[in-house]
């Protein structure tokens, strides 16, 4: 029978090796992506940079791999800039973003001299503004900002709208205020500023539309205030391919549509073009993953469905839960057989909705086969959890039929390991 190869790899065999639940993450494809982005983007315009969005999957090893690849790293959290710091991460190509930065993590920023913190909001502005003075060191700055967009897609994902937990909005009383505010921090450096849409977008009609609202404020605020843009951070949020008709977009149908709107905005309004920063996070690494399973009970229930119990579930893959994401799979070691059965995969939580997939089509399937689950690299491993006490998947990196384990599988020790 034929198995499902992944980077050339043979998927049952690391199943065998490894054991199950287990992320199998490409570095073949995590390259590809890098190389699109240079190619397609840092070096087709002068003066940006692409920061990868570690959020959607960080790991020591996966930090290591975009350090190489010469991108930046956008970390939202200090465990996540912890990691970047662990791994000797170029401090001046990470940017720091979050809604509610805690003392300490502004301290950790400050002090490691992280290149740019995103700024949510005044009490995010005061509190920097005290920690640099304090430590006599400079904090480059980019001010969250909300353009009002809303994007098509899931409304948990939705960033850019006027009602959003993120950023200062666009009120004239709030963002003139925001600026000058910064303009007076001795130091504290506001270079410009930063947008993000939403994640997993089809299209880019809301990049667009963002870019004539932000270049309309850049206008604004050097005309009003004196205040000269020099760096302009786009987001990320490109879509990939999850199931049914949703693709993966080129890089290039994303930048160079931003790129060209602000060209000609710039223009219009005789303004330099600022630096621009891409933050593509899922589009990395998102198709790169997958998820190997071993199947477990077959529950028929007559002239109705038909459950397929897996050894994972909700806490390696809590994004149908949330967000009622949808996946494609297929069953790794009989490739060459014809899916003619409809199944429901079921994982195995205390949970009615812990459903990973509804109505797959596959072939004859017994209890020991092994489900691939497709496109699982990004936000499945970073949001994992440990309900019903169920430790955590190994991670393996593959390479042209190469594996190397970077996370270990963990334990019920390591579940209790901190109780008293």
């Amino acid at each position: 029978m034929a198995n499902f190869l992944f980077s050339n790899t043979d998927t049952v065999k690391l199943a065998e090796k490894y054991g199950t639940p287990l992320y199998v993450v490409s570095e073949d494809i995590i390259v590809e992506r890098c190389n699109e982005i240079k190619r397609d983007f840092t070096e087709r315009h002068k003066n940006t940079m692409a920061v990868y969005a570690s959020k959607a999957f960080l790991t020591k090893e996966m930090a290591r791999i975009i350090k190489r690849e010469g991108l930046g790293m956008d970390v939202v959290s200090g465990g996540e800039l912890y990691t970047a710091i662990k791994v000797d991460f170029p401090m001046e190509k990470i940017v720091f973003h979050g809604n509610n930065k805690t003392l300490n993590e502004i301290e950790m920023a400050v002090k490691h001299n992280v290149g740019r913190i995103v700024v949510d909001n005044f009490y995010e502005l005061d509190l920097l503004g005290k920690v640099a003075k304090k430590y006599k060191k400079k904090a480059n700055i980019l001010f969250r900002i909300t353009p009002g967009v809303d994007s098509h897609t899931h409304k948990y994902i939705r960033t850019g709208q006027i009602d959003s937990k993120f950023g200062i909005p666009l009120n004239e009383n709030i963002i003139h205020k925001a600026i000058l505010k910064a303009m007076e921090l001795e130091y504290v450096e506001l270079k410009g500023f930063h947008f993000h849409i939403g994640s997993q977008l089809q299209e880019n009609e809301t990049h667009v539309k963002a870019i004539k609202i932000i270049a309309s404020l850049m206008n604004e605020v050097k005309n009003d205030i004196g205040f000269i843009t020099k760096e302009l951070n786009t987001g990320g949020g490109y879509g990939i391919h999850y199931n049914g008709n949703e693709h993966r977009k080129p890089l290039r149908y994303f930048t160079d549509a931003i790129m060209e709107e602000l060209e000609k905005e710039c223009e219009k309004y005789n303004l330099e073009r600022p630096k621009v920063i891409i933050e593509p996070g899922r589009w990395i690494v998102g198709e790169a993953g997958i998820t190997l399973y071993t199947i477990g009970s077959i529950k028929n229930i007559p002239g109705i469905r038909t459950y397929v119990g897996i050894d994972g579930g909700m806490p390696d893959n809590p994004r149908p839960s949330l967000y009622n994401a949808k996946y494609e799979a297929l069953v790794a070691n009989k490739m060459d057989e014809e899916p003619k059965n409809i199944v429901t995969v079921a994982g195995k939580c205390c949970e009615s909705g812990d459903i990973l997939i509804w109505d797959l089509k596959v072939p004859y399937i017994e209890s020991g086969d092994i489900l691939a689950v497709l496109s699982t690299g990004a936000y499945n491993y970073s949001m994992a959890s440990n309900y019903n006490r169920i430790p955590r998947p190994a991670v393996v990196m593959v390479s042209n039929g190469k594996d190397r384990l970077i996370v270990k599988r963990e334990t019920y020790d390591d579940i209790i390991k901190n109780e008293i």
